[in-house]
C-alpha cells in the first residue's frame, strides 16, 4: 500500500524548517522508507510557500517515484502547512527532559526520537543510532509512562536524561549538517508567498470573527443565564458517585458494564485487563446487588464503590447510559475500507476512547502504537478526528488501515468478560 507524504517541520539549529516525510510504505514487495531530499542531502525551507513553489518545480529528488507524490505539486500551499502532531522540536529535547516523565512529556519526546530514528535510518546517521541506543530509555518511550514510574523507572528517566545532556548536541549536528535549501524559482515563489499570505490572513480574520462571536456572548449572557449553565456539575447518582454505566454495541451483541477515572486514569468494573459485561442494564444493576461477587474488581478503589454496592443491594440501583458513554464499534472497519469522507466521526472518536481507555487501564500498549500518527491507521484516525484543512489526505486504498482497526477490536473483544 502507499502511505501519504506528510509536510514535517523540524525544529532545528539553523531554524524551524519544513521538509516532506513518507513513512514506511510497502512497493514490490520491499519496504521504503523517505524524505524530500536528493541523495545525502535533506531538503528543508523555511515555510510552505518556498515547500510548495519547490514541489511545483523540481523534476529530481528522492521522492518523485513514491507512489503518490503525482498528487503533490497540485496541492495549495495551506495544505503543505505541517500540522501540530508532524512539528518535532529537536532543539527543545534537553528542557523537555528536564520536566517530570508525565505522559505529555513522554508523549512529545517518543513522537521526536521516532522522526529522528527515521532520519538516522533513511540517512544512514550511525552517530544518531550509537545515541539513541546508549540507554534503554529511549527505546521504551513508546510505552508511554508506566517503564518511567517506580525505583527502576526513575533510573531510565535519568540515565535517558544525561545521555541527552551529554550526546545530544551529536544528533543536532549530524541532522543539521544533512540539510540544504535549494534554489526555487522566483515566480512561483512570489505566488505561492501570495497564497500563504492569504491564508494566514483569512486565519486571523476568522480567529478574530470567533473572539468576536464570543465577546458578545459573555455581554449578552447575564448572572441568572450563566448560573443555569453548569454542564460538568454532577447530575443524578452515577454523577454523584463519578461512575458511568456504558454501552457497547459490537457486531454480534449489546453490552453494559461500568468505567470510571481516577486521576485521569480509566478504570473499569473488571480485573487483570478484563472487562465485566452483561447483556442488559437489568442484568448489570442484578449482578451489582451481589456485593461479594465483585469485592476484588477494580472499581473498588474509587471511594464511592459501596455506596453503588449499597444501593444496588437494596434494590434502588437504576442502570441508565446517556448518549456520550455509548460506544458503537459495528460498520466502523467497513467505512473505513471507504475513506475519511464516508466515516462518522463522532463514532470513531468514541470507539477510540473506549478501545483506547480499555488498553490504558490494561497496560497494553498496542493500542497507542497502532493509533500513533507514524502508523497508517494512527493518520487516517487523526485526520478524521483534528479535520484541517492543511494537511495531505490520506490516499486509498485502506486495506491496511481496515485491517489494523479489525485487530484493534478484535484484541478490544477478547478483553470482554460475558457474566
Amino acid at each position: 500500500m502507499a502511505q501519504d507524504i506528510i509536510p514535517i517541520e523540524l525544529g532545528l539549529p539553523q531554524g524551524d524548517l519544513v521538509t516532506l516525510w513518507a513513512p514506511r510504505w510497502r512497493e514490490d514487495g520491499e519496504e521504503w522508507e523517505a524524505f524530500l531530499g536528493d541523495e545525502e542531502d535533506l531538503y528543508a525551507f523555511p515555510d510552505a510557500a518556498h515547500l510548495a513553489a519547490f514541489v511545483r518545480t523540481a523534476e529530481q529528488h528522492d521522492l518523485v517515484d513514491h507512489p503518490a507524490w503525482h498528487a503533490v505539486p497540485e496541492l495549495n500551499v495551506p495544505e503543505l502547512i505541517p500540522d501540530d502532531d508532524h512539528s518535532y522540536d529537536l532543539v527543545g529535547v534537553p528542557e523537555l527532559v528536564a520536566d517530570e516523565p508525565d505522559s505529555w512529556t513522554i508523549g512529545e519526546l517518543a513522537e521526536i526520537v521516532g522522526i529522528v530514528r527515521s532520519l538516522a535510518d533513511v540517512c544512514e546517521l550511525d552517530e544518531v543510532h550509537e545515541v539513541l541506543d546508549a540507554t534503554e530509555g529511549f527505546s521504551l518511550l513508546e510505552q508511554g509512562r508506566l517503564p518511567f514510574t517506580g525505583r527502576e523507572g526513575e533510573r531510565l528517566w535519568t540515565d535517558l536524561s544525561e545521555a541527552v545532556s551529554s550526546k545530544w548536541d551529536v544528533v543536532l549536528d549530524a541532522i543539521d549538517s544533512l540539510v540544504t535549501v535549494p534554489d526555487v524559482d522566483a515566480a512561483v515563489l512570489e505566488q505561492t508567498a501570495e497564497e500563504l499570505a492569504a491564508f494566514h490572513e483569512e486565519s486571523a480574520e476568522a480567529e478574530a470573527g470567533v473572539d468576536s462571536e464570543n465577546d458578545d456572548l459573555d455581554t449578552d449572557t447575564d448572572t441568572d443565564e450563566k448560573a443555569a449553565v453548569h454542564e460538568d456539575e454532577p447530575v443524578g447518582f452515577w454523577g454523584e458517585v463519578g461512575i458511568d454505566p456504558i454501552k457497547i454495541i459490537t457486531p454480534d451483541r449489546e453490552y453494559y458494564t461500568l468505567r470510571c477515572y481516577l486521576d485521569d486514569e480509566p478504570i473499569f468494573l473488571g480485573s487483570e485487563g478484563e472487562i465485566d459485561v452483561f447483556g442488559s442494564e437489568k442484568a448489570l444493576a442484578r449482578a451489582l446487588a451481589d456485593s461479594g461477587k465483585f469485592a476484588e474488581n477494580d472499581l473498588a478503589e474509587v471511594s464511592t464503590w459501596d455506596e453503588v454496592l449499597t444501593k444496588a443491594t437494596a434494590g434502588e440501583l437504576e442502570v441508565e447510559v446517556d448518549t456520550d458513554n455509548t460506544y458503537v464499534l459495528s460498520g466502523l472497519d467497513e467505512d473505513l475500507a471507504e475513506g475519511p469522507t464516508s466515516i462518522d466521526a463522532t463514532q470513531l472518536e468514541l470507539a477510540v476512547e473506549l478501545i483506547t481507555d480499555a488498553a490504558d487501564w490494561a497496560d497494553d500498549d498496542s493500542v497507542a502504537t497502532t493509533l500513533g500518527s507514524s502508523e497508517s491507521l494512527g493518520w487516517l484516525v487523526s485526520f478524521v478526528l483534528r479535520p484541517d484543512p492543511t494537511r495531505l489526505a490520506p490516499s486509498p486504498p485502506f486495506d491496511a488501515e481496515q485491517g489494523a482497526w479489525r485487530k484493534l477490536v478484535e484484541s478490544f473483544e477478547n478483553r470482554l468478560r460475558e457474566n
